[in-house]
């Protein structure tokens, strides 16, 4: 694809487009462009010494321009959409897993990379900018994929970076607090998300998470819904049995019973599971042989990612949503048999309203509390501690600002049969202080500190 946003990509011959974006317009950056090889300059003013078009908006171009030219050649492979506050991450990358498994030749695309065969790459977007997603899905085309899974954001759903996309299968997991920052309500925030559901084809297979309180808004006319619930759904979760291990659990489905064990832990793994597995049977799998394959099938890196540390536990997890961090340091007190020692920060320059429920989450679920830096980015470090530490009731706490020694702290205080929860950076092998990346992964702090 010789047609380019970002002037840094740009190589002799090809065509520069200037978008316009929040922070940023690609207007000052054509002269890069040009000096980087830039031949033909499409842009909505200015005149410059290479072939120049103008256009009434370059995004808007840029959208035609993919799908007029790129759609035909990938709209037979299957799409499938995830999208959600929290597991839209561990339920594409066990899709991918199922499918690769099954014969099928899948891509994922989302929150820890691009994956297809043998080729991993990283992403700065969980959702690409749609000339960089329409690259991947050609890419993947080109290397005989025939499925493409994908998470789907509301950011990305909202600035419409899916344009022309259209989806096999759909799937809903659940709408908590997250991203109010951008999205100023919750309305507009699940708004943003249900636009998923109105761009499915042929089926339109969706799969719901029915127990979340938003459910009802993403269940379409239009759509084949199926609903995953504890009480009254098409997939009717019977039991679940615990331990810091896996998780056994039986359904029921089309009238049969199931029962199978997942090596994941926690409640809401339970409904991650089981919208995969769904999302894999609409595509023409049995229920029967995707359950022959839960053994071979691992969480992805930094979702409740065991180490096992003497008689304790270390869990290493995204969680970095007030609902999140509910959601996983209460599936810890259903396997405790020692404390629950939870080491957390909020990240800088985001949702501000989010931090205080973060930290009596924290708080409330744990027996002690470690609280230090999440990415800070370019906000102060005492500020966002002071939005986290507001509100909270127990004196079951500590701040530590620097995330290593925290981390060593949290180790230090384990005892028999504890469980330390390091949550909210999970797979990110970075901090970003001011606007510079350093590298830092909380899984090689604490291989180092227990080696």
């Amino acid at each position: 694809m010789n047609l380019k946003t970002d002037s840094r990509k740009v190589t002799q011959g090809d065509t520069f487009i200037a978008i316009r974006n929040v922070n940023t317009d690609g207007h000052d950056f054509i002269e890069q462009a040009i000096q980087n090889g830039a031949t033909k300059i499409i842009c909505e003013k200015g005149e410059f010494p290479v072939e120049t078009e103008i256009v009434a908006d370059t995004k808007k171009y840029l959208q035609e321009y993919l799908y007029t030219n790129y759609y035909p050649k990938i709209k037979d492979m299957n799409l499938i959409g995830v999208t959600g506050t929290n597991g839209k991450t561990t339920i594409c990358f066990l899709v991918y897993q199922m499918l690769k498994k099954l014969g099928k030749n899948p891509a994922y695309i989302g929150t820890i990379g691009f994956y297809y065969q043998d080729s991993q790459k990283v992403l700065n977007n969980t959702t690409p900018d749609t000339d960089l997603l329409y690259e991947m899905l050609i890419e993947a085309k080109e290397a005989g994929c025939d499925t493409v899974v994908m998470e789907v954001s509301s950011h990305a759903l909202d600035k419409d970076r899916i344009y022309g996309l259209e989806f096999d299968c759909v799937a809903f997991t659940n709408l908590t607090q997250d991203h109010l920052d951008y999205h100023k309500t919750m309305e507009n925030y699940c708004n943003a998300k249900k636009k998923l559901f109105e761009r499915t084809r042929n089926n339109k297979v969706a799969i719901l998470n029915g127990d979340d309180t938003y459910a009802k808004n993403f269940i379409l006319p239009q759509n084949e819904n199926t609903i995953i619930s504890t009480e009254n759904g098409n997939v009717l979760i019977s039991q679940m049995d615990f331990s810091h291990n896996n998780t056994k659990i039986k359904f029921i489905y089309e009238e049969k019973e199931y029962e199978t064990e997942i090596k994941m832990v926690g409640r809401y793994n339970v409904y991650n599971f089981l919208t995969a597995l769904l999302l894999v049977h609409k595509l023409g799998f049995t229920v029967e042989n995707i359950l022959n394959l839960t053994k071979e099938l691992t969480a992805p890196n930094g979702r409740m990612e065991k180490i096992d540390y003497k008689t304790n536990s270390i869990f290493i997890d995204y969680a970095h949503t007030p609902d999140a961090v509910i959601n996983v340091l209460k599936s810890a007190l259903e396997y405790k048999k020692g404390r629950i020692i939870t080491i957390i920060g909020c990240g800088g320059d985001r949702d501000r309203t989010k931090r205080p429920l973060m930290g009596r989450a924290a708080e409330e679920y744990s027996d002690y509390v470690i609280f230090t830096n999440d990415n800070p980015r370019t906000e102060a470090e005492h500020q966002i501690m002071e939005d986290i530490l507001n509100g909270l009731k127990k004196d079951n706490h500590e701040v530590i600002y620097d995330r290593k020694e925290a981390i060593k702290k949290g180790i230090e205080l384990l005892q028999d049969n504890d469980l330390l929860m390091i949550l909210g950076k999970g797979h990110e092998d970075y901090q970003i202080i001011g606007t510079e990346k350093h590298h830092f992964s909380d899984k090689e702090v604490v291989l180092e500190v227990i080696k």
